[in-house]
């Protein structure tokens, strides 16, 4: 007499084969659970603490808050100070300067990996790079031997017989602003070029067919197909710029204050956290403020592409 087999009976997964299986299978949101939960444990919970000393009257003893109470004398008290509105204007002002030059000195690199051969293109590919594999404090006291007082600015120009002194270049907004437009030049190159890369030169060529000249063709085809890098590296660099630290601390000396360096004073210098924390939240607004019309204008002037591969 034979016995049939019976199948065994399908056992239930646990919760953590059950996560696993979902993770590895890719369906759904459940690929990005790990890195949504890193992103909240090192960004938003912090970022969330140091905002919330923004808005409190804290006492601390020892290197530890002892009590904390809801406030926001603190957000009124720097948007009433005068030195807040002169500070922020004057990063505003630098990472706007900072934002333009680089696209000035950027466009042209990216036209010419346009139009070069093979060779320019990987010889622009690698100046560009470069740097970026050098410290940006590396790069700012370089600026400083150039720049200084005995400097290869200076001694080139004295022994020119151009100037009789040394220059005062270190330590004033010029040499903070050459700085900065050197240090994130790459960072609007990347974005122009990774555009200029996708180009169809059929484009330039019909355009020549029907009359243009190589300055009317860059206009009207060139310089409208590119506009999505131009937004991607002004964003960027306007980012870079208007939150950075080192740069301003060194090529502008002490006396050069930014907001960058104004929260490092509140925070490290006067342990005033509170103000620390609503100068971040000023610092923050403002430049998502940017970014949004960096965004605004960039889709105004992609608005044509919007329907074309529908």
């Amino acid at each position: 007499m034979t016995h049939a087999v019976l199948p065994n009976a399908p056992t239930r997964a646990s919760l953590g084969e059950t996560i696993l299986d979902k993770l590895i299978s890719g369906r759904g949101i459940w690929p990005a659970v790990p890195a949504i939960v890193v992103l909240m444990v090192v960004a938003v919970i912090p970022f969330a603490i140091l905002l919330s000393l923004g808005f409190s009257d804290i006492v601390v003893e020892r290197g530890a808050i002892v009590s904390q109470t809801f406030s926001i004398d603190h957000l009124a008290n720097a948007l009433s100070d005068r030195l807040y509105w002169i500070t922020f204007q004057r990063s505003m002002s630098l990472a706007l300067m900072t934002t333009l030059f680089c696209l000035l000195f950027g466009y042209p690199v990216a036209y010419l990996f346009l139009i070069g051969g093979p060779w320019v293109r990987r010889l622009i590919l690698v100046l560009t790079i470069a740097p970026l594999l050098t410290s940006g404090i590396v790069r700012t006291y370089a600026w400083l031997v150039i720049l200084g007082g005995r400097g290869v600015v200076n001694m080139a120009l004295t022994d020119l017989g151009l100037i009789e002194r040394p220059l005062r270049i270190i330590n004033t907004p010029v040499a903070v602003l050459i700085g900065m437009v050197q240090i994130h030049l790459p960072v609007m190159i990347l974005p122009l070029i990774a555009v200029m890369s996708r180009h169809d030169t059929r484009l330039d060529e019909a355009s020549a067919n029907l009359g243009a000249s190589r300055l009317g063709t860059l206009r009207h085809v060139v310089l409208p197909l590119s506009v999505p890098g131009i937004g991607t590296g002004c964003a960027l660099v306007f980012t870079l710029s208007y939150t950075t630290f080192v740069v301003p601390q060194l090529l502008g000396g002490g006396n050069y204050l930014n907001a960058a360096t104004m929260i490092y004073e509140q925070v490290i210098y006067s342990l005033d956290w509170s103000k620390g924390s609503v100068s971040s939240l000023i610092l923050m607004v403002t430049c998502l403020i940017v970014l949004l019309m960096i965004a605004l204008v960039t889709n105004r002037f992609t608005r044509w592409t919007k329907g074309r591969d529908a």
